[in-house]
């Protein structure tokens, strides 16, 4: 069960996924998944986003193989969340943008269309596994407003959208253009809450939710 002494343990440094966490006020440590994450000649979103997760979570049993668990971690974690999110449209994925020019392209190419948001998170245990205990995929629908070329320069330019797939942040400034949003909203953002809930308690990570966590003594 997780608790205050055996925390989630969030394997990715994304603030998005962390205040997502936050907000449902569950106790969780940070250690980030440093890997990769080029999309492979004629590798599609699925097999992309599989693998990505895959190897994060690799990469996390590794560093806790390595360094131990996190400070704030006082009896180990309780399990191990890594997520990975992606746009796509016309079948292709849109990554993160290199610069403003490429973010203004990128975000040319999104508005007055409705594209696709996919997050796929692994639940597993600390200590390495032949397979994590549970793996999800959630596609959201996303409908950008036809904005014209000088506002795309524009937000392009605030540079909010450059550490972002898609080059837009749905939950800043870049709420401006979001027309409509079919499934989780905060699938949108990087972390899908329904979704992730569901399966902790699937999983009996946590009882009833939400639930008060004690503070560690």
């Amino acid at each position: 069960m997780i608790d205050s002494t055996r925390p989630l343990l969030l394997g990715s440094a994304s603030p998005r996924r962390k205040d997502i966490l936050a907000s449902l006020r569950l106790p969780f440590v940070v250690l980030p998944a440093d890997i990769v994450e080029d999309v492979l000649p004629g590798e599609g979103p699925q097999e992309y986003l599989e693998r990505i997760a895959s190897a994060k979570l690799d990469a996390i049993w590794s560093r806790l193989e390595r360094e131990g668990v996190p400070e704030g971690a006082a009896e180990g974690v309780a399990a191990v969340l890594v997520a990975d999110t992606t746009v796509v449209i016309d079948g292709q994925i849109v990554g993160k943008p290199a610069d403003h020019s490429d973010a203004a392209a990128t975000l040319t190419r999104l508005v007055g269309r409705t594209h696709e948001v996919f997050t796929r998170y692994l639940l597993a245990g600390a200590q390495r596994s032949p397979a994590p205990s549970l793996g999800r995929t959630v596609r959201t629908e996303v409908t950008l407003r036809a904005a014209t070329a000088a506002e795309v320069d524009a937000y392009a330019r605030t540079g909010e959208g450059l550490d972002k797939a898609g080059a837009y942040a749905a939950q800043g400034i870049g709420s401006f253009l979001v027309e409509g949003v079919i499934g989780s909203y905060s699938n949108v953002v990087g972390l899908p809450a329904c979704e992730l809930v569901t399966d902790l308690v699937t999983l009996g990570l946590i009882g009833v939710f939400p639930a008060t966590f004690p503070s560690a003594r």
